[in-house]
């Protein structure tokens, strides 16, 4: 896999992300950040991995990662999001949640905003870890082990909002499903969606896996049809489910042999999806071969740009996610990690490249993803 480069970076890497990129945006993705856990100091940290337009595979250039820049991190990174361009969100186990700004003239990193005990327990006061964040700026959602969610923007000292005793459980991750209603999963099996434009502190609706109450570690919201959602659990299956209907996934697919750390619909060619789990692997799962059986035009801007395909017009009632019968054959899938070692715990997918972080202390980008 000569596409593949690594670095050794000396911390065990907790999270991945990418820039995003402008939805005009032609060019691929060079810049990600990249969070530690497990050390005696953890870091958030700044990458390039320079232009890899027009550079060939003859070129004596191996687009190793280069360190723009990093900040000290209390605690162990338990998430990380883009606010923007210039503003990184991380969650610690700590509690807090911090607002870094990478100031781009100087390749310095500065805290600009920090919420200290976002997340602790009562009566004690004592931390409880913040598990999760998702960013829709100006807004700033945080869960945590507390089972408390948060909402912050930048410009307030305190919460905009506090949903107190949202869940008994703990709450591992969160993402957002339309502009007011956020979805959260927990240590119990269960998906709920919180709608803040209510003022209870109810979930509107509830969803759980059936049997063994597995833990759910991780979420992603399909990028165009805000009802389909991926779930990684516990037992390392992948779950897909329709918020539109019925309280139990659609699918269940066999995954992986450990814990689904991250899942992650590809932002603008969501027939391919990504994971990533303590067993050391990677899978890809490519369902672009739709009914007709031709393959979807794969479009590689920016992470918000329109997903183009041949059946644009039937895309918003078809999708091969939701098929009856979610096959082997219907989905490909392939590890793209030939040897694992150590857990993946983190991957992030944009255009044509990926990155991903692993408990080896090592740091990974493949382009031409879809070579």
């Amino acid at each position: 896999m000569e596409d593949v480069v690594a670095k050794y970076v000396s911390q065990k890497v907790s999270k991945t992300r990418w820039r995003p990129l402008p939805a005009t945006a032609l060019q691929p993705p060079e810049i990600f950040v990249t969070g530690s856990w497990d050390n005696e100091e953890n870091n958030i940290s700044v990458w390039s991995v320079g232009d890899f337009e027009g550079l060939g595979l003859s070129a004596d250039y191996h687009g190793e990662p280069h360190l723009l820049c990093d900040i000290q991190h209390s605690g162990d990174v338990m998430d990380l999001q883009f606010l923007d361009q210039e503003r990184i969100v991380a969650a610690s186990s700590t509690g807090s949640v911090t607002v870094f700004k990478h100031h781009q003239n100087n390749e310095t990193l500065s805290v600009s905003r920090k919420w200290e005990k976002a997340h602790y327990y009562n009566p004690s006061y004592s931390s409880a870890s913040c598990t999760g964040i998702i960013c829709n700026s100006p807004e700033i959602f945080s869960v945590g082990e507390d089972g408390k969610i948060n909402l912050f923007t930048p410009e307030r000292i305190d919460a905009v909002r506090t949903i107190d005793n949202a869940d008994s459980s703990t709450l591992h991750a969160i993402t957002c499903l339309r502009t007011t209603e956020i979805l959260t999963v927990n240590s119990i099996g269960q998906l709920k969606i919180w709608d803040f434009r209510q003022q209870g502190n109810e979930p509107s609706q509830i969803f759980s896996l059936t049997g063994e109450r597995v833990p759910l570690h991780c979420v992603d919201r399909h990028p165009n049809q805000q009802h389909i959602v991926a779930t990684g659990g516990q037992d390392g299956v992948l779950s897909i489910w329709d918020v539109r209907q019925g309280s139990m996934p659609a699918s269940l697919l066999n995954a992986h042999e450990a814990e689904v750390w991250e899942v992650h619909f590809h932002p603008s060619s969501p027939d391919h999806l990504f994971t990533c789990s303590e067993d050391g692997s990677l899978w890809h799962w490519d369902a672009s071969l739709d009914v007709s059986g031709k393959k979807s035009l794969l479009y590689t801007g920016g992470r918000s740009s329109t997903f183009l395909s041949h059946n644009a017009v039937n895309q918003s009632i078809m999708t091969p996610w939701l098929s009856s019968d979610p096959t082997k054959d219907r989905i490909e899938t392939t590890n793209l990690i030939s040897s694992p070692t150590l857990s993946v715990n983190s991957l992030d997918v944009l255009g044509s490249c990926l990155v991903y972080g692993t408990d080896a202390e090592s740091i990974y980008v493949k382009k031409n993803l879809f070579a």
